[in-house]
C-alpha cells in the first residue's frame, strides 16, 4: 500500500472507486480545500488503484460543540473488500504524521454514533472521547433537491507530538 497527497487526476479514479453521495464529487471540494490550503487530501493505493481516503483538515472541526483547537482528520473511507489490512490505520497515521511535520501536539477525529467498527479503531490507535456533537452536512441529490443530513458523532483527540 502507498499513501499519497490527492492529485487533480485522481479525483475521477476516486469517484468510481469511493462515490459519494449526491450529483458533485465531494473528492473534488476535497481536493479544492487543499488547494485553497485547508487541508491535506490522502489516498491509499494498492495495485495502482484507490483503495482509500481520508482528510487532514488543518481548520478543524466545524460543530460549534467543538471547542478543541486541533486539525482534525475526516472522511476516512476504505473500501469494504479492502477493509482490515491496515489502511483505515495507515492514511490515520499518515495524518498524524502530517501535524507532526507542522509541530502539532494534538489531532481530532469525529465518529458516527452508529460506527462502532471505525469507534474501535480510533479507541485501538489512541484516540480518546472528548465531546459529542451533531455533524451537519448537505448534498445535492441527482434529483437537484439539496438533502440536509445530521449525524450523531463524538469527537476524539489523540497526542501526537510534544
Amino acid at each position: 500500500m502507498d499513501i499519497a497527497v490527492c492529485r487533480a487526476a485522481d479525483v475521477p479514479l476516486l469517484d468510481r472507486a469511493l462515490p459519494g453521495p449526491g450529483r458533485t464529487s465531494f473528492h473534488a471540494r476535497r481536493l479544492a480545500r487543499q488547494r485553497a490550503g485547508e487541508s491535506t487530501y490522502l489516498v491509499a493505493w494498492l495495485d495502482g488503484r484507490p483503495v482509500g481516503s481520508a482528510e487532514m483538515r488543518w481548520t478543524g472541526c466545524d460543530a460549534p460543540e467543538v471547542t478543541i483547537d486541533c486539525p482534525e482528520i475526516g472522511g476516512v473511507a476504505v473500501l469494504p473488500e479492502a477493509r482490515s489490512r491496515g489502511i483505515g490505520s495507515g492514511l490515520i497515521r499518515a495524518c498524524e504524521e502530517l501535524a507532526r511535520e507542522r509541530g502539532l501536539e494534538v489531532v481530532g477525529i469525529g465518529v458516527a454514533e452508529d460506527n462502532p467498527r471505525a469507534a474501535a479503531l480510533y479507541a485501538r490507535l489512541g484516540y480518546r472521547p472528548v465531546v459529542e456533537y451533531a455533524d451537519r452536512y448537505a448534498y445535492v441529490e441527482a434529483d437537484g433537491r439539496t438533502r440536509e443530513c445530521v449525524d450523531m458523532c463524538t469527537f476524539l483527540t489523540r497526542r501526537v507530538g510534544g
